[in-house]
């Protein structure tokens, strides 16, 4: 059986955030915290990730907070009401899990005082407030010996035997952005203006013939697992090194706005590195992997960050840490697409 491993896991449908936004000031974040009973006195942009941005807030004694906020037109949805709507749904599966006691490795969003996990931060921003957990963090690179993915497998047998929450998003295999790559592999989208409008379109132009081969095989696969009689199960999405925090001889696991409901192997894929490894995880769960699925999720990881990368750098940009490292994304995806 095939089994994918990616060197370095970015995260679709998402762009960098190394610089803090100028429209999103302390006090306004301090006001905003208010609404969660929080006495916050100061906070300090945190530069990690690939989705949101983060601040550390500090309270008079010490204590701290985890901030999270989201752009909501950065998302990937229609607009921002289908951003808001789709995070919400996210933070209340991870809240659900937390709050019935289902699980202990999920770090999840707390609740304002009106019992929500999300609150709009004026039209194009959304809030979220976690726990600051005393952990070590994992790097999006980080290899992982036998032991170690052997835990992280354990974790995704007891998510994944887990009754979904109400809440919990319902996943379609298919592209989410499927029209917007079609358009722009055959150069049939507007263009703005940026430092790498045009190396993105020349990129796209050369490798449109194999990134189009790509598409046909991902059709397959999705036919594929659709014929399968396997049930969907609660996922986390991304479940790589950067998405996990170490504690003690345990891990938690963060950052659960890609939860839903869909086959295991949107996890397993990116975890998994040895026939042994999935025995592991099917002794543990009765499941036996599908190796079209297995085969699926890198696939469709590739081609979602080729469409999100193509969304970003068709729009007005400019050059910026941000863009830097979104473009060797773009070049990192398709030359997985590209290979033979």
């Amino acid at each position: 059986m095939n089994i994918a491993v990616r060197s370095r896991p970015w995260a679709p449908n998402v762009i960098g955030v190394r610089t803090q936004p100028e429209d999103l000031d302390e006090e306004r974040l301090l006001r905003a915290l208010g609404e969660w009973g929080i006495g916050a006195t100061s906070v300090e942009y945190a530069p990690v990730g690939f989705g949101d941005h983060h601040w550390i807030a500090v309270g008079d004694a010490g204590e701290k907070w985890f901030v999270t906020v989201a752009d909501l037109e950065l998302k990937g949805e229609q607009d921002s009401h289908a951003a808001l709507r789709s995070l919400r749904a996210a933070m209340d599966t991870a809240a659900a899990l937390r709050d019935e006691g289902r699980v202990d490795f999920v770090v999840a969003p707390l609740r304002a005082a009106g019992g929500e996990t999300v609150r709009r931060l004026g039209p194009r921003y959304a809030l979220s407030v976690f726990p600051f957990v005393d952990g070590v963090p994992g790097d999006f690179d980080q290899p992982r010996t036998a032991h170690e993915r052997g835990a992280v497998l354990e974790l995704l047998a007891e998510l994944h035997r887990q009754a979904p929450p109400a809440s919990v998003p319902v996943l379609d295999l298919e592209l989410s952005m499927r029209g917007l790559l079609h358009s722009a592999l055959n150069d049939a989208i507007r263009w703005a203006s940026g430092p790498f409008t045009e190396p993105a379109r020349t990129l796209l132009s050369t490798h449109a013939p194999a990134i189009l081969r790509r598409v046909e095989e991902f059709d397959r696969l999705v036919e594929d697992v659709r014929r399968s009689d396997g049930a969907p199960v609660l996922t986390h999405g991304e479940p790589h090194p950067g998405n996990l925090l170490q504690c003690e001889s345990r891990y938690l696991l963060i950052d659960w706005d890609t939860v839903g409901l869909a086959p295991p192997e949107r996890d397993l894929w990116s975890v998994a590195q040895s026939p042994e490894d999935l025995e592991r995880y099917a002794e543990a769960t009765g499941h036996t992997v599908n190796a079209s699925a297995l085969t699926l999720y890198p696939l469709r990881w590739d081609l979602e960050e080729v469409s999100s990368y193509v969304d970003w750098f068709r729009a007005p940009h400019d050059r910026s840490l941000d863009t830097e490292e979104a473009w060797q994304g773009l070049l990192e995806a398709v030359a997985h697409l590209s290979e033979v």
